[in-house]
């Protein structure tokens, strides 16, 4: 056995998947905390808090309730994190190719990184408190909500590249900057993502106000930083896929930190300025204008194509 054998294991346990993936999506964690602070003139957490916070949870107890069915409460954080982590081996992480890819993973990853919020649904759904059955039943409604605006806006960039793989979109729009030719569908997916990341001002499945934690009231210990790392990893995921596909594609590390991180930026003043949406808003107004307005720039878009050939 040699040391090639083993770098396919080594790839996807520790760089650029695995844990370092979840050490990057903790470190952007606190960017984004550090950054919506100083917009609303906080100082913010330091660097290290978000790594403090899962140490600290996966050193404490986990305490199960009476009434749940034990092998679904242990489990759903399991199968969350482990949905985000397979979705990234279709994505270009770090500016390096994919782990894996095959004709069609674009629709398998964007479906992998809606398994997070289902685990969240029936974690909730899973439990007696009143907290969690509001906080589940506001996510679900809630990812009815964004799931098809989300995607049909990363749909765009594969109907200009005629392909659904990730790898093969990426590498026939690199250079292509379909933020200026699909302004809609970008400004759909940077929004969507912040609805699957449940970040305000789509936040009404765990308002702290009004019911408690949501759908994760009864979780504690390793359960909870197990979900604390799976949108960890989801952000990073999420950023990576919207900068490869709308800002020319992610050639390198440091491309990859610089588009990421302006993404980051971006979504860290739209939650600084806008206040938590109802869930019947989110729902009403999101659903119905959110996907007529990419379908609405698809119509253009084939009419434009047509008529310069």
């Amino acid at each position: 056995m040699t040391f090639t054998d083993f770098s396919p294991l080594l790839t996807i346990l520790f760089f650029p998947g695995g844990l370092f993936l979840m050490g990057v999506g903790l470190l952007y964690e606190w960017l984004d905390h550090k950054l919506v602070a100083r917009l609303q003139n906080r100082i913010g957490p330091r660097w290290f808090q978000p790594f403090a916070d899962v140490v600290k949870l996966l050193a404490k107890e986990e305490i199960v309730p009476a009434i749940v069915n034990p092998y679904l409460f242990v489990g759903l954080p399991l199968v969350g994190l482990a949905g985000a982590l397979t979705a990234a081996l279709y994505v270009p992480l770090m500016g390096l190719p994919p782990a894996f890819n095959f004709p069609g993973d674009l629709i398998v990853t964007l479906y992998l990184l809606s398994l997070l919020t289902l685990s969240l649904g029936l974690a909730g759904w899973n439990t007696s408190s009143r907290f969690s059955l509001i906080g589940a039943t506001r996510a679900l409604t809630q990812l009815f909500a964004y799931e098809a605006p989300f995607l049909l806006a990363l749909l765009g960039p594969a109907l200009v590249a005629r392909s659904w793989q990730v790898s093969e979109i990426v590498s026939r729009n690199a250079g292509q900057w379909l933020i200026v030719t699909q302004p809609i569908g970008f400004v759909v997916a940077l929004i969507g993502l912040m609805g699957k990341l449940e970040l305000p001002p789509f936040d009404a499945p765990e308002a702290e106000t009004e019911i408690v934690a949501g759908a994760l009231t009864e979780y504690s210990g390793r359960g909870l930083a197990l979900f604390h790392l799976g949108k960890a990893v989801e952000l990073v995921v999420g950023l990576t896929l919207v900068a490869a596909l709308y800002l020319g594609g992610i050639g390198n590390p440091l491309e990859f930190a610089l588009k990421t991180l302006g993404l980051l930026i971006i979504m860290a003043g739209f939650q600084s300025v806008l206040t938590r949406l109802r869930i019947d808003q989110t729902v009403g107004l999101w659903w119905r204008y959110g996907a007529l307005l990419v379908l609405l720039q698809w119509v253009i878009w084939i009419v434009w194509k047509g008529l310069s050939l």
